[in-house]
């Protein structure tokens, strides 16, 4: 039976594979810093706002699991999002596409140890399809040129440590969830994790190339789109399905972004689909029936 925890994490995925759309024509004209910089500034001022006009009364969180929530947002938001933002420059779209379905898998084994949450072996088999699915429509052979060996190791790390990052941060966070108001949760994570990158800007001297990268922005519209979608809407509705769920079930239908992300690309940008995607879309569909099916 499909609960609303199911409805929230597939509709973050669909949101996601929006916003994706929205970005790669954002990307033309913004580096990925930049670009996040900015998604999660605007994030956190509109849940601002969102507080402010549902009056929601700061709801007496003590300084423990405060300190959870701004940590989960540096892990999640902050250091896993600049590792994978370093790795897509490192081994490539295609490459990351199949590394990030390493996310749910951490997810799952990080609920079990520290949540106790169990799956069942028709769920786990379900698991294992929508992961196939997903690795059949986002494989893409190498191209005839190898890449340096040593530099495609590190990006694979890079990425492997970027997923185990978000599936701490978010494993450390739904506790919380269940405890605490919602929209206070979701605002103090982006806040750990707009803090994070701020502190890595200042570390790292990013700052003083920020207001060139903003002038030179050709696609604000799309920007400014995708900001909302994808940080603002797609992370309660990320978070909201982590509340009312197993974290291990919405993780799995997370991953079916990468499925939705071929559906909006052959109606919006135009690409046709070979066949062995059109086959990943049919396996990992039938993954997710399990999944959900089998409660």
């Amino acid at each position: 039976m499909i609960g609303p925890g199911e409805v929230y994490a597939l509709s973050c995925a669909v949101a996601w594979a929006a916003a994706v759309i929205l970005f790669k024509k954002s990307g033309e004209s913004l580096a990925p810093f930049a670009l996040n910089l900015f998604k999660n500034a605007l994030s956190l001022l509109l849940l601002g706002v969102t507080l402010w006009l549902t009056a929601a009364a700061w709801p007496g969180i003590p300084p423990s699991a405060l300190l959870l929530m701004l940590l989960s947002g540096v892990l999640g938001i902050g250091l896993g999002d600049t590792l994978y933002f370093h790795a897509l420059n490192t081994i490539g779209a295609s490459r990351m596409a199949v590394a990030q379905t390493l996310y749910s898998p951490f997810v799952i084994l990080l609920s079990m140890i520290f949540l106790g949450e169990r799956l069942h072996w028709g769920q786990g088999a379900g698991v294992l399809l929508v992961l196939g699915g997903i690795l059949l429509v986002t494989y893409v052979r190498q191209a005839a040129r190898r890449a340096d060996a040593a530099r495609t190791l590190r990006g694979v790390g890079q990425a492997a440590l970027a997923m185990l990052l978000m599936a701490a941060g978010i494993v450390m966070a739904k506790p919380l969830l269940e405890r605490y108001d919602f929209l206070w949760v979701v605002a103090l994570r982006i806040a750990g994790g707009l803090a994070g990158m701020l502190v890595e800007a200042a570390l790292l001297g990013r700052f003083a190339a920020l207001p060139d990268a903003y002038r030179r922005v050709r696609h604000w519209p799309q920007v400014v789109a995708g900001a909302v979608v994808g940080s603002y809407l797609s992370m309660m509705l990320w978070l909201a399905g982590y509340k009312y769920t197993q974290a291990s079930i919405a993780a799995v239908l997370n991953e079916l972004a990468a499925v939705f992300i071929l559906g909006f690309a052959i109606v919006f940008l135009g690409e046709r689909p070979a066949a062995r995607q059109i086959a990943g879309v049919m396996v990992a569909v039938s993954g997710v029936a399990m999944v959900i099916g089998l409660r």
